[in-house]
């Protein structure tokens, strides 16, 4: 029992650092999507190194899906951990709105852009998620690339920031999109990014399943 508090602990503590550092950096706009993405990557990075030896650093409903779905997490545990992870990114969300201030905005509230279209959403989410979750099953879970998996992790969401941060806003993260939209009143096409992640997360996890088996 112990063991699992302090694992629901990790995720929600590492949750409330990757919307408070991710989302506080789209809400402040520091340096536009190259900021935003090396935001997250890096964070996600940090969270990997400071509780991924705690809980694996899932920080992410997506990932906790489809490594459930890899059977690598059972199912009842899995759903703790997205209350954890959910818990923590609206707790990042509300300290955002506090230390922000009149600059907080929407809190860095993952959107469509306006000629994006629920489907390409979807798509976009899924694909970006896909290839987040299979880094983590590689490097994290499978660990092939022993003390390099924070870094490589890291790197992954940087880069689908980077392709898709303009578009969707790169959650890839319902945790990260629900946190800044409860908080904030924002949570237009909300389902988007909770079927698109969880779908890509499946995906991503099967995959690098198969072929790394």
């Amino acid at each position: 029992m112990r063991t699992e508090l302090k694992q629901l602990l990790a995720e929600l503590f590492g949750t409330f650092v990757l919307v408070f550092i991710g989302a506080g950096a789209w809400a402040l706009h520091s340096g536009g999507i190259l900021g935003a993405a090396v935001a997250h990557g890096v964070a996600l990075m940090v969270i990997t190194y400071m509780v991924g030896g705690v809980s694996g650093a899932h920080v992410n409903p997506a990932v906790t899906f489809g490594l459930a779905a890899a059977g690598k997490i059972e199912w009842p545990r899995a759903a703790r951990y997205w209350a954890a992870q959910i818990g923590g990114a609206i707790l990042g969300a509300v300290a955002l709105r506090i230390v922000l201030a009149d600059r907080a905005g929407n809190l860095g509230a993952t959107l469509l852009a306006d000629d994006v279209t629920v489907v390409q959403g979807l798509l976009i989410e899924a694909i970006l998620t896909a290839f987040l979750v299979f880094a983590v099953m590689v490097s994290g879970v499978l660990g092939r690339n022993g003390n390099m998996a924070g870094l490589a992790i890291g790197l992954v969401l940087t880069m689908d920031t980077l392709m898709g941060g303009g578009l969707t806003g790169a959650s890839m993260n319902p945790a990260r999109t629900l946190g800044p939209g409860i908080v904030s009143g924002r949570l237009d096409d909300v389902w988007v990014y909770v079927v698109g992640p969880c779908a890509g997360g499946a995906g991503g996890a099967l995959l690098a399943r198969y072929l790394h088996a």
